[in-house]
């Protein structure tokens, strides 16, 4: 897209957020572009909270692009990161000069930047305030230097509850070379975010594009990451069982890669997609029919192996969306869908806008994406977690 173009508009579109794409190899041109589209619609009264998403050739242009956002546009919070590839309305920019821009009206904002120093008594996560509550939190972290999960972990005994939304930086694939941004500081570690205030009409939803295969087991037997036994069987003789007797289509899908869903409410009787948190099979063992997972199991717990592909995720995505009403959208998906999952550009971003139909809708492709599932707060891989906003009544 190279050019100015407008963001697409219907009848009741509301003015209380915006969204502009740029293609513009030049930064100085593709900031001015996203500029202009979002004061077109949102007029001169500055938003309260803007973010800035540009992809990897323009991340040394990073501290110029955002300057020039708060001079244009003057949003009282300002967030930012790089990424791979980012988002704009139903448009996804995979790998190339891309800059994404969303601003909203969303009552003012609590901005916050974390940092993991180390200290005599151990790591300590520094910038996290006192007080702070909100509707939501936003964050934008880099991968390398956040410990995203233990501080889920923390969040869920200090904040239970709270919507957590964002995604991990994919801008650069190594250690101080992604750009956060908070305000007027552009900075190379840890995550910044924001609180959004309790009056904040927000709503998260997690895609995982996975559907469930076989039955669910109980874990009986596992330590830290292994799962030894399901069902008071070994484990690998239940997925080998599971193979043997699934169709050609279904057995191919197992061969592409195979997770395995936790159940995340135990309380339920039955379980259908949705109902586990998704992590991967990392590999496993013959000789001790062990198989090793993406994530920390625990014994007692239900388990039930997983499949995805492109039918699933679209499957999944579509029915997140289905009947919701939103004004303004943020995206965080995985740098492993786009044209990896779905073999072509774009999926992920028309099923968000036309499903949201006139919303302001933008975002990027992480290297994880935070989002809520049963009321917890996880850190996910080849998702689609998406905030969606409403106008204040």
């Amino acid at each position: 897209m190279r050019g100015r173009e407008r963001p697409q508009r219907s009848g009741d579109v509301s003015k209380s957020f915006a969204a502009g794409l740029s293609e513009h190899p030049l930064p100085t041109q593709a900031v001015g572009e996203v500029v202009g589209q979002v004061l077109d619609r949102l007029g001169e009264e500055p938003p309260d909270l803007a973010l800035l998403l540009v992809t990897a050739p323009h991340a040394g242009a990073m501290e110029d692009m955002a300057a020039a956002v708060r001079s244009m546009l003057r949003p009282r919070t300002l967030l930012g990161c790089t990424a791979e590839s980012v988002v704009g309305g139903a448009r996804e920019v995979e790998q190339r000069p891309a800059v994404s821009l969303w601003a909203g009206r969303t009552g003012p904002v609590a901005p916050l930047h974390l940092v993991l120093e180390r200290t005599p008594d151990g790591d300590a996560l520094v910038g996290w305030p006192d007080h702070a509550a909100g509707a939501a939190l936003l964050i934008l972290a880099d991968p390398f230097t956040f410990p995203a999960d233990a501080f889920l972990e923390g969040l869920a005994d200090d904040r239970p509850g709270l919507p957590v939304i964002g995604g991990l930086a994919s801008g650069a694939v190594a250690p101080g070379r992604n750009r956060l941004v908070l305000d007027d500081r552009v900075l190379v570690d840890g995550a910044v975010g924001a609180f959004l205030p309790e009056g904040a009409q927000v709503t998260t939803v997690v895609s995982q594009g996975c559907r469930p295969v076989g039955d669910p087991f109980v874990i009986t037997k596992a330590e830290g990451n292994i799962v030894y036994e399901l069902g008071g069987r070994s484990a690998l003789d239940r997925l080998q069982e599971l193979a043997a007797g699934l169709g050609d289509e279904e057995r191919q899908l197992l061969a592409n890669g195979i997770h395995l869903g936790r159940v995340i409410d135990e309380s339920k009787t039955e379980f259908e997609r949705g109902d586990f948190l998704i992590r991967n099979v990392l590999g496993g063992d013959p000789q001790s029919g062990a198989i090793a997972v993406g994530d920390v199991v625990e014994i007692g717990s239900t388990a039930q192996f997983q499949v995805r592909d492109a039918a699933s995720a679209d499957e999944d995505l579509r029915q997140l969306i289905d009947g919701r009403t939103a004004q303004g959208a943020l995206l965080f998906t995985c740098n492993g869908r786009g044209t990896r999952l779905f073999g072509r550009p774009h999926h992920d971003a028309e099923v968000v806008a036309e499903g949201l139909p006139g919303a302001a809708v933008a975002g990027m492709f992480c290297a994880g994406e935070l989002g809520q599932v049963g009321q917890r707060n996880f850190l996910h891989g080849f998702t689609a977690s998406i905030a969606l906003f409403r106008a204040p009544e």
